[in-house]
């Protein structure tokens, strides 16, 4: 899943991409950075 690196300031493809649900109920994606190793997070189902 792509998904946009705050670090790189660029959408990149995903690593260990797991589906997690918020707080709220609502379907989120949460992985890491293939580049630079920092967390992302991506709201919505996967």
């Amino acid at each position: 899943m792509e998904a946009y690196c705050v670090k790189c300031k660029a959408k990149r493809e995903m690593k260990d991409a797991t589906p997690v649900t918020m707080k709220n109920g609502k379907p989120a994606t949460s992985g890491t950075c293939p580049t630079c190793g920092t967390k992302m997070f991506k709201i919505g189902k996967a």
